[in-house]
């Protein structure tokens, strides 16, 4: 007989935990006696064990053992329990929003169970009867928190509004946990932005990103610098372990290379935030796009003219360069099948429609037609010089006009020809959509733009390469669609279409972009 059993320190006895321990030991035998594993319950998921043994985390088939011990789960009464944390933001309102969804769309019922301030839970259950089937339980923390309830193994799943960062997919690997940034062990779920929000009777109505980076770093403190009266500026923004508020650090200040001041103010929820924006008339303050409340969001602008602001359309192609997708996080072990069931849920057109409801910014792909973006047009005529002439921007018009732009657009992480994060997701998407003949008899083009820092030529060469990559990209995801379901070519303009200004590192990365024109 072959015998695995897990010990436990007498450190754990030590520190008045051996009742704890014992409470969470089980013993899974096989059907025939021969193999016996100890342990400490870690998850069931109605067919799989998950046990913590002297060897390591093992998973074990449910139904070719018996277990023992008081933290067997019954078999007969199973409720797969999911442990959700992170972003108050995702917990409070998106995710609520989609389980309810998800439960209309399969005929079941839901009560919210309420804990303290930082804890409530989502049961479902059967319409017919009263019997619940499944528990999500909410942890209401910051990203910071979410993913170390993760390595903590108290959490299944990581509400972020961030990507994680490299410490945390080191620490996540070593805790056997997988490559957290894989498809499969990352999603984004929605999409949102950082908005600088004023009180609605500040006289200020636009501000550029660098001068953005300058305010919060405490460089600029009085609002005279923007014609504003001679009053000093407030700031405002999250928790600093909070996502958006890390987000703020990785994507405005740091790029800058500046640092946040310590004279910020920080609130535990971005209503609370912008509650305090609207109360003080010298305030600033940078919000979820989906909770600026009744403060008055700022434009982005630049100091050659292009201005920018927050809104579905400028989020779902990244136009806007303060945009912060929303993760799901997820280690390498099975979940449940009805948490399954749900993640799934959430990439579906109907999911897509709840997002919108609920105030965020959905992935499903809109198309904009050419005589809607007037304004990028008008950017490029100004911007036209001798690299760009005339004959270009004719050549440009007659090329997109018969077609309308999809919102699903690709950038890339700055220094790198990597699409980020929110282009990843999109790469599956058109994949996705490709393949069940989304687009079957339609043509798509991919377009490759690219910032004016260098010459004309060399640039239309760089936008053409990315936006081959990207094509190439899409079709390996979708082996299964090939020509001629869906004509696929790819062009490029160079920089005949800025979206932003070359003079700040954001301007030149808004403008370095493959788009999907269709006809």
């Amino acid at each position: 007989m072959i015998r695995f059993r897990a010990a436990f320190g007498a450190a754990l006895f030590s520190l008045g935990l051996a009742g704890q321990a014992a409470a969470q030991d089980i013993t899974l035998t096989s059907r025939d006696g021969a193999v016996e594993i100890s342990g400490t319950l870690l998850g069931f998921d109605g067919e799989f064990y998950r046990v913590d043994t002297q060897f390591g985390e093992l998973t074990v088939d449910g139904t070719g053992v018996s277990c023992d011990g008081p933290a067997c789960p019954s078999l007969t009464d199973f409720v797969a329990e999911i442990a959700l944390s992170g972003s108050s933001t995702m917990a409070e309102v998106l995710l609520p929003a989609l389980i309810e969804g998800f439960a209309l769309r399969n005929g079941y019922r839901t009560r919210r169970e309420s804990g303290d301030q930082a804890h409530f839970s989502y049961v479902l259950l059967q319409s017919d009867r009263s019997k619940p089937i499944a528990r999500f339980d909410f942890r209401v923390t910051t990203t910071d928190e979410g993913f170390a309830d993760l390595l903590a193994n108290e959490a299944d799943i990581v509400l972020a509004l961030r990507e994680i960062r490299s410490d945390e997919r080191d620490r996540a690997r070593e805790a056997g946990m997988g490559d957290m940034t894989r498809p499969n062990r990352s999603r984004v779920l929605a999409l949102d932005a950082m908005v600088p929000i004023v009180a609605p009777d500040n006289p200020v109505r636009q501000i550029s990103t660098t001068d953005l980076a300058r305010v919060f770093a405490g460089e600029i403190t009085n609002w005279q610098e923007f014609g504003g009266p001679d009053a000093p500026i407030a700031l405002h923004l999250p928790d600093l372990g909070s996502g958006l508020a890390q987000a703020v650090e990785d994507r405005l200040l740091r790029p800058a290379g500046k640092e946040l001041a310590r004279e910020t103010s920080h609130h535990s929820r971005s209503s609370a935030l912008a509650r305090a924006v609207v109360t003080d008339p010298f305030a600033i303050g940078i919000a979820s796009f989906a909770e600026t409340g009744t403060a008055r969001p700022l434009t982005l602008a630049g100091t050659c003219g292009f201005s920018l602001s927050a809104s579905r359309w400028t989020i779902k192609t990244e136009d806007y360069p303060l945009t912060s997708p929303m993760f799901l996080y997820l280690p390498a072990r099975r979940l449940p099948q009805i948490a399954r069931d749900f993640l799934a849920y959430t990439a579906s057109p109907a999911a897509q429609i709840v997002i919108r409801r609920a105030g965020f910014v959905d992935q499903a792909p809109e198309q904009i037609p050419l005589g809607a973006q007037g304004r990028r047009l008008s950017n490029a005529i100004a911007a036209a010089g001798p690299e760009v002439g005339l004959d270009e921007l004719q050549r440009l018009v007659a090329t997109l006009s018969p077609m309308s732009r999809l919102t699903t657009s690709f950038r890339f992480e700055t220094g790198s020809s990597r699409p980020d994060a929110q282009s990843r997701a999109n790469i599956l998407s058109l994949a996705q959509a490709l393949e069940s003949g989304g687009y079957d008899a339609r043509e798509l083009l991919f377009v490759g733009f690219s910032d004016g820092d260098g010459p004309a030529g060399a640039n239309a060469e760089i936008a053409m390469k990315r936006a081959e990559a990207v094509r190439d990209a899409v079709l390996a995801s979708a082996p299964t669609a090939r020509p001629p379901r869906a004509r696929i070519g790819v062009a490029a303009f160079g920089e005949a279409l800025p979206m932003a200004c070359d003079d700040s590192d954001w301007g030149r990365q808004v403008n370095r972009r493959v788009e999907i024109w269709l006809r």
